[in-house]
């Protein structure tokens, strides 16, 4: 089986040939070893050092020196859209209270997961919910560890 063993941002020019892309949800987008097929039905080992952050556009590059593309599968989510700055703040530290991962889209759009209760929650404080198929790359936070780790710790 072929392996993955090295990452390439894609911000990061390189001269790989890339065989196909691997589509990933956002949940499945940080890893280090695991069997994945990519979308051309070849099954390889992702075999990397660490745990990384897999997004949109990077490179996963085989042992022979080609690669998969990742590619940010369309998932179930929902763009927030705010009247006002004082209505997005609000809003913000809503979701942001309840640990729910976001993406900051343009002119200050919410990208979330769906969920129902979110939904249901940021209407009553005014906001209005668009729900769509869409990739989803959510901030990686202020306090990621050195591992590469998404998220915090309350100390």
């Amino acid at each position: 089986m072929k392996r993955a063993t090295t990452h390439h941002s894609k911000t990061k020019a390189n001269d790989l040939t890339i065989l196909s892309t691997v589509t990933l949800a956002y949940d499945d987008r940080h890893r280090r070893r695991i069997k994945m097929t990519a979308d051309n039905g070849e099954d390889f080992l992702l075999d990397l050092e660490q745990a990384t952050y897999l997004a949109d556009g990077d490179l996963l590059e085989l042992e022979n020196g080609q690669a998969f593309m990742v590619k940010a599968a369309l998932e179930e989510v929902m763009d927030v859209h705010c009247s006002n700055i004082d209505e997005t703040a609000r809003i913000a530290w809503h979701i942001g209270n309840r640990h729910t991962p976001l993406e900051v889209l343009r002119d200050g759009i919410m990208r979330l997961p769906y969920d129902h209760v979110l939904q249901h929650m940021i209407e009553g404080l005014g906001g209005h919910c668009e729900r769509k198929k869409a990739p989803f790359a959510p901030e990686s936070g202020a306090y990621k560890s050195g591992s590469g780790e998404h998220g915090h710790a309350h100390h």
